[in-house]
């Protein structure tokens, strides 16, 4: 949603009846993740996507046809016996493709929810997409953390919708939801689809150095929040790192402690480490991996020659972490891409901290066989696959 959230909120503003297509639950190589939509304007023009080609066209249609009926849809695109093409999903993957139609009445709280995701601050949006009781598909809960507004139709469901979307906003997951009909913990009668907005992750990159403007480039592009953190204000400046979101002159280690005690470091944050400088790098590496629990960083790299690495290991030890905490430390950071430039290196940090995040192998995919698109997981490890209860899948 959040992709096509500015041409949905014109037309909702000037009052028209929108008709919004969302993946609400993928299985195999899907080519979009929940959360990927696609709006179809009164004037006929499109936003977004939800196949990246394959199925648009069809999806096209029911937003059209819900915009003008009302009448909502829930879609199964994917492989029906051997012929993929049959129903238009080349890749071979399946996806559930929920058509609503939105307009002032049907969601009046849509500008509210734009606001918070303006301001970066966390809400979940949560949408009955099935249902025995037809008039209760469509309904929305919206959940923050000062309390719900809207109704799924009644109050147990909303409070068994509330509670388990909590959680999918703390790990920022969309995900679909199976419920009895009433919100009962056993059944699938009822299906919701949660959408949690919560601010960007994070990337530090520390070392005020051309790989670092490099570096926060590809991490804006890769929609990570950056900062960049130097102790030496001649080279720590805005003017250098215009991709940065911010640019802060302190000593590595005393920021990160910092942020770490004020609860700005989770599960999802990346940490480069790029100065190759004992003076910075080992006090705030000694900080980074003994960050444990929901403040432990999802991945930390460090840049450095083989040497570099060698010493900078022995010198970590000597400040008494453990083969643990040390396992933990990808360095030299990045994968063997051959890289040279600092651009091309970047791009070697950044395919290191996708495949980390999704547990790609770094291969060639004409070397490997099985699903390009793995099972999808999140910070707990679950997986995801549709209709499975209350299990989150990730999302953007």
């Amino acid at each position: 949603m959040r992709e096509v959230l500015p041409e949905l909120l014109r037309w909702w503003k000037a009052g028209h009846t929108v008709g919004v297509g969302t993946v609400v639950a993928t299985f195999r190589s899907a080519p979009q993740p929940p959360g990927a939509s696609m709006v179809v304007g009164p004037d006929g023009a499109a936003f977004g996507s939800v196949s990246g080609g394959c199925v648009e066209g069809a999806v096209y249609d029911l937003c059209t046809s819900t915009a003008e009926t009302g009448d909502r849809v829930l879609e199964r695109y994917g492989v029906t016996d051997d012929d993929a093409l049959a129903v238009g999903l080349t890749c071979g993957g399946i996806l559930d493709v929920f058509v609503d139609a939105v307009s002032p009445t049907t969601f009046p709280e849509l500008a509210d929810v734009a606001a918070d995701l303006g301001a970066e601050r966390p809400v979940a949006v949560a949408t009955v997409i099935a249902h025995p009781d037809s008039s209760r598909v469509g309904r929305r809960l919206v959940i923050r953390e000062s309390g719900v507004t809207g109704t799924l139709g009644s109050a147990r469901a909303d409070s068994a919708v509330h509670d388990d979307a909590i959680g999918l906003l703390a790990a920022g997951h969309h995900s679909t939801l199976s419920y009895g009909p009433d919100g009962e913990r056993l059944g699938d009668e009822m299906k919701v689809f949660v959408w949690a907005f919560t601010p960007p992750p994070r990337m530090i990159v520390f070392g005020a150095i051309d790989f670092a403007a490099a570096v926060a480039r590809v991490g804006s592009f890769l929609r990570y929040r950056v900062t960049v953190c130097d102790a030496r204000p001649v080279f720590a400046t805005a003017s250098r790192f215009p991709h940065a979101d911010e640019v802060v002159v302190d000593w590595p280690h005393r920021y990160l402690a910092g942020e770490a005690a004020a609860g700005r470091i989770d599960r999802r944050t990346v940490l480069c480490v790029l100065t190759h400088d004992p003076k910075f790098d080992v006090p705030v590496l000694d900080v980074a991996l003994r960050l444990t629990g929901d403040a432990q960083p999802c991945y930390i790299g460090a840049m450095g020659s083989r040497r570099t690495h060698a010493d900078r290991l022995l010198r970590l030890r000597e400040v008494g972490l453990e083969a643990d905490h040390l396992a933990r430390l990808s360095s030299p950071i990045g994968l063997d891409l051959g890289a040279r430039t600092a651009e091309e290196t970047a791009v070697s940090v950044a395919a290191e901290i996708i495949a980390h995040r999704w547990g790609g192998s770094g291969r060639s995919l004409a070397t490997t066989s099985g699903r390009i698109h793995g099972e999808t997981a999140n910070d707990d490890g679950l997986r995801s696959e549709p209709g499975s209860a209350n299990v989150p899948a990730s999302g953007s």
